[in-house]
């Protein structure tokens, strides 16, 4: 549950779409048409993003994924590998169309996504097992929920056999087998995730340290995003509650995958968790600043310049209280 951390660079198993994004007044009501939408197309996928936010902020990347053999996989893979990131293990699927995600953003800058898999829902194992090139100094995994669970399952066993911390983002939201739990040393979701993981209704900050503890395992580090209330981490004996900077909001998209991305950089770096909590939700933030995904992620420049917010430790009583071997 503990690995060394050692120098090497973030691998990210997971997904790569091209989002099509329409603006509108609102979001429509089932049955609905909504009329005065504008239009734009971007590279995303919850992998792709996180890949390219711990990038931006200057870790060495690596990414394991699977694109179509059209002209969205050519899109999005060339706007991860212009990001720094190695995308050697991007394999290009010739029986499948890249994944796409329908992306509705009202004038709040809230969003609405509809996912088609495309070639994300055929990442296999035999993928993330033969790219031995990219396991080699690896420091921090990062995975996601957008590709099969029994290919997130070799990925997090690999990591484990090889002692390299994991981050799960475990969006979307589904069940997961006891023993993949045990393996991951962080679990990042947002407050809608974690009501379902939770089975319990999240209306403030202490509602999700309370749901985190519920859920977390000895060892590990259960994170809640919570949008303008920052986020919260839930360790061993310890409870963190970072502030996030107030921003004037264009577009949510992608903000959770920007927190990932930077909380992935700083693990990599070896920062603690109350410096990692702070970076990570910076960039969050600043990601809803902009329209699109990859188009709105933050750059260590960026996060450097918002000072001030602080991460606060809450004091608990217990800190294996109501929690889970």
């Amino acid at each position: 549950m503990k690995p060394d951390v050692r120098p090497g660079h973030v691998l990210v198993v997971g997904s790569l779409n091209t989002d099509l994004v329409m603006r509108a007044p609102r979001l429509p009501r089932p049955g609905e048409t909504v009329v005065g939408a504008s239009f734009h197309m971007a590279p995303g996928g919850k992998g792709a993003n996180q890949a390219v936010a711990a990038a931006r902020l200057g870790a060495a990347v690596k990414m394991i994924g699977r694109v179509g053999n059209d002209a969205f996989g050519q899109l999005v893979r060339a706007a991860v590998a212009d990001a720094g990131v190695g995308v050697d293990a991007i394999q290009v699927d010739s029986k499948n169309p890249t994944g796409t995600a329908q992306v509705i953003v009202d004038a709040q800058g809230q969003n609405s996504i509809v996912v088609a898999s495309g070639a994300n829902a055929c990442l296999s194992v035999a993928d993330v097992t033969r790219a031995t090139a990219q396991w080699e100094g690896a420091s921090v995994v990062v995975l996601q929920l957008e590709v099969p669970l029994m290919t997130v399952a070799a990925a997090i066993a690999m990591a484990a056999e090889r002692r390299v911390p994991v981050l799960l983002n475990a969006a979307p939201a589904q069940s997961l087998p006891d023993e993949l739990w045990h393996s991951v040393g962080w679990l990042v979701v947002n407050e809608v995730e974690m009501e379902q993981l939770g089975e319990r209704a999240i209306a403030s900050v202490d509602d999700a340290i309370v749901a985190a503890r519920q859920v977390r395992r000895r060892g590990q580090h259960v994170v809640v995003t919570l949008g303008a209330a920052g986020a919260i981490v839930v360790g061993d004996g310890e409870v963190l509650h970072a502030q996030a900077p107030p921003v004037d909001v264009v577009d949510t998209t992608a903000a959770g995958d920007a927190f990932v991305g930077a909380l992935a950089a700083a693990l990599r770096r070896g920062l603690a968790p109350p410096d990692a909590m702070q970076q990570a939700v910076v960039a969050g933030s600043l990601a809803c600043t902009k329209a699109g995904a990859i188009p709105s992620l933050p750059t260590a420049a960026d996060v450097r310049g918002v000072q001030g917010y602080a991460v606060k430790r809450i004091a608990v009583a217990d800190g294996h209280s109501g929690e889970r071997d």
